[in-house]
């Protein structure tokens, strides 16, 4: 079982590689595989009683078939543009639709296939809805079609995105993690920050944004990060809400951090057309405005707890920062030099660096490791790959769903007026009121999924309103991240909170104090767009991010910081005119 296993994970990670280096690969042939090595690991890898097991198979069965179908007859459906003929292809659309939700219940819960039935059943019965609010109708087997046959639904750009590009950083986030780079991470912090003043929390601070870098995900940052340095923050007295709060902020960073992003810059490539590179540019300088300021808050928790460094002693050797730091640092340098000097794909750098990762696993910090050693870390790093690919496809894929029938019947227009008119036409009342739609629909599905589908309802809106696509992008992706550490869903702070035994309503309380960045940096890009434009005009979004983080600075200090009433008004009202002062003028 555990050989069949592993061949089920080679065979997903091996597909995704070919497709980089195989050339062009029809759409409707790529996508269908795709979701057909996918779904075994969401429908069976999880199962934990017989009904689920029995049912996961049958639907693992069911849903495979019927994407295998689709990616043999590719060449005829083309033919059909989304119209369903005969009703053994109208059983082949359902039976995808069903077991793409479900596969997305099992997943990640019912928030986001309730989301996409309720689309479903309005593109359906839309047709009887009165008012400005309906549809004109759309026949049954060109809906279903558009939807599973052509690209216009769960085989759609989306899901492309997937296929293409995250699934190879995803792969490349496992290969490193099975190695010595997960401690490379941790050495390298340690010996940044770990002398300082409250230098455990820093290297969480350090460590979370570096490993956030290529996980993608602030519940894997937790669980990962948080195991070495909860117990190192609790040994040396600090709070335990304080510990569970910085490593849920610090972790949560790591979506907003190039190059991954939780798989939220790739899906912006493709919404926007903005090449990745610039989209990296755009999101560097703001996400390390973001550990600024939580670094800043540390240092005033610190101050303010009287918290000391890590011992010496308990610090690595040079030798061993020198060499664990190879094994994450050869591999990066292997994609930024794939993409910023031979100029390939950021895909084809990316599996390049796979290759160099995977190498690099039949070593550790003593030289060339044993035989099991070495099949365990590729085994790991298999494994871990092909459940977070398909974890990110069930997600995406559903998506895709709501997308193609808001683009079928024309809703996502008509959400787009009911913005404005509800805006009045102003820009700022729509930011407030897309933000609040982010932070609800944050709490309920994950990132990316959240980001998706209000950037398709309120982008439009936006940038009817005077936002550049990519500024309004940027803001929809930060607020969707809210819900991590903001009550009453924040997943980041109900795992860190859980693994020190601590309540979270407290960790969630001093986390929102830490992570205030979150809330107002995105408003921050709006008031200062320099402050995304790195590789336009490099001096002045450097200077804005100068004046941005003082006024960040200033905040946290407000907050955490001032000990008198009127310091903390001050500073906050400093705070919020340095960092809004292009906008009062």
């Amino acid at each position: 079982m555990r050989l069949i296993i592993f061949a089920a994970a080679f065979g997903l990670v091996a597909f995704h590689l070919a497709l980089i280096f195989s050339g062009l690969v029809p759409n409707l042939v790529s996508r269908p595989i795709h979701l057909a090595l996918a779904l075994p690991w969401i429908l069976l890898a999880g199962a934990q009683s017989r009904i689920m097991r029995l049912s996961g198979a049958a639907l693992a069965i069911a849903g495979v078939g019927a994407s295998l179908w689709v990616a043999w007859s590719h060449d005829a459906l083309s033919d059909q543009y989304g119209f369903l003929e005969g009703s053994f292809q109208t059983v082949i659309a359902v039976t995808l639709l069903v077991v793409v939700l479900e596969a997305a219940r099992r997943a990640i819960g019912w928030p986001l296939p309730m989301v996409a039935l309720t689309a479903l059943l309005y593109g359906l019965f839309g047709q009887y809805i009165p008012g400005e609010f309906g549809h004109s109708g759309t026949p049954l087997p060109s809906f279903l079609g558009t939807l599973t046959i052509a690209e216009g639904g769960i085989w759609g750009s989306l899901t492309g995105v997937s296929v293409n590009v995250v699934a190879i950083f995803v792969i490349f986030g496992a290969v490193l993690n099975a190695g010595e780079a997960g401690q490379g991470f941790m050495n390298v912090a340690s010996a940044a920050a770990g002398r300082l003043k409250g230098g455990a929390a820093k290297v969480s601070v350090l460590s979370s944004a570096f490993f956030g870098s290529i996980s993608g995900s602030a519940s894997a940052n937790v669980a990962s990060t948080g195991a070495i340095t909860l117990p190192a923050m609790t040994r040396l007295g600090y709070p335990k809400r304080l510990a569970a709060a910085v490593e849920a902020v610090a972790s949560s960073g790591g979506q907003i951090m190039p190059p991954l992003m939780g798989a939220g810059a790739f899906v912006m490539v493709e919404l926007t057309g903005v090449p990745y590179t610039s989209i990296m540019a755009a999101a560097l300088l703001p996400a390390v405005l973001y550990f600024l300021a939580v670094w800043v808050g540390v240092d005033a928790y610190a101050a303010r707890e009287h918290l000391s460094g890590i011992d010496k002693r308990d610090q690595p050797p040079a030798r061993d920062v020198i060499i664990t730091s190879a094994f994450f640092a050869v591999p990066f340098t292997v994609l930024l030099v794939g993409m910023f000097w031979i100029k390939v794909t950021p895909q084809y750098a990316a599996s390049l660096a796979i290759l160099t990762g995977v190498l690099l696993l039949f070593f550790n910090t003593k030289g060339l490791g044993s035989w099991p050693e070495t099949r365990d870390r590729i085994e790991t790093a298999a494994l871990n790959a092909a459940r977070q690919v398909s974890l990110i496809a069930a997600i995406i894929i559903c998506a895709s769903i709501i997308i193609g029938v808001l683009s079928i019947t024309g809703l996502g227009v008509k959400i787009t007026s009911l913005i404005l008119s509800g805006s009045g036409g102003r820009l700022w009342p729509a930011l407030l009121l897309t933000a609040l739609a982010c932070l609800i629909l944050g709490m309920e599905v994950p990132t990316t999924a959240a980001y998706v589908i209000c950037v398709s309802v309120a982008g439009p809106a936006l940038i009817q309103l005077g936002l550049e696509p990519l500024q309004a992008h940027l803001f929809v992706f930060w607020f969707a991240l809210l819900s991590t550490i903001t009550p009453p869903v924040c997943g980041a702070v109900f795992i860190a909170a859980g693994m020190i035994g601590e309540n979270w309503l407290k960790v969630a309380l001093t986390a929102m104090t830490l992570g205030f960045g979150l809330y107002i940096i995105p408003l921050a890009m709006i008031a200062n767009p320099a402050l995304i434009k790195l590789q336009s005009v490099p001096t002045q979004a450097l200077l804005t991010a100068v004046q941005t983080g003082l006024g960040l600075t200033l905040i946290s200090f407000a907050l955490i910081g001032a000990r008198s009433g009127i310091l903390r008004a001050c500073s906050l009202l400093g705070g919020g005119l340095i960092i809004f002062f292009p906008l009062l003028l």
